[in-house]
């Protein structure tokens, strides 16, 4: 078993940390959650200490503030500093984010957002495709599904194979706010 870092946190696990918040609903994180167990192995950390983490991100929250729930009540001034980052380029923090996790697990950025190759072409045929607007539909939807702990937020259904994440404006229309998600709500 690999030893558990005691070390300060890098930007990079930060990075990840933060990525790990926007896709685990507010009422989940604890050390026993089975996505923060997974970080805390490609980390090199406790359980108890990625959800210690995400709980010091979840005090910079405005969704959580505006319903009078807090996070840990200190923190460092990096998670502030990661959270601002985030708030004023989502689109390309997200992909960064998934970037970094991907070379963290060793795999290519498609397995590790779980990007479905289904659709794309066979061998000896070429096609263009995006990815970072692939990875950034993946967290995106991860993050809306997160943010209303996995249920519609209009109808109440629970499964998640059935909800779409949407944008209100279309993504085309309004760059600056394609990426940008109210957090747990």
């Amino acid at each position: 078993m690999n030893e558990i870092s005691k070390t300060n946190w890098s930007r990079d696990e930060l990075i990840v940390a933060f990525n790990l918040y926007c896709k685990t609903p507010f009422t989940k994180i604890n050390a026993n959650g089975k996505a923060i167990m997974e970080l805390a192995t490609i980390l090199h950390r406790s359980p108890s200490a990625v959800a210690l983490k995400l709980a010091n991100f979840a005090r910079l929250d405005p969704a959580l503030q505006e319903r009078n729930i807090s996070g840990m009540r200190h923190g460092s001034k990096r998670e502030a500093e990661i959270w601002n980052e985030f708030s004023l380029d989502w689109e390309n923090l997200a992909y960064q984010s998934e970037l970094i996790l991907a070379r963290l697990k060793n795999e290519s950025i498609e397995n590790s957002t779980g990007i479905v190759k289904e659709g794309l072409p066979r061998e000896g045929r070429e096609r263009d495709v995006t990815v970072k607007a692939r990875v950034n539909q993946s967290f995106f939807r991860q993050t809306i599904l997160a943010s209303y702990n996995n249920k519609c937020c209009i109808t109440g259904i629970s499964a998640p194979e059935l909800l779409i994440a949407g944008h209100i404006i279309p993504w085309a229309v309004d760059k600056t706010n394609r990426m940008k998600v109210a957090l747990h709500y």
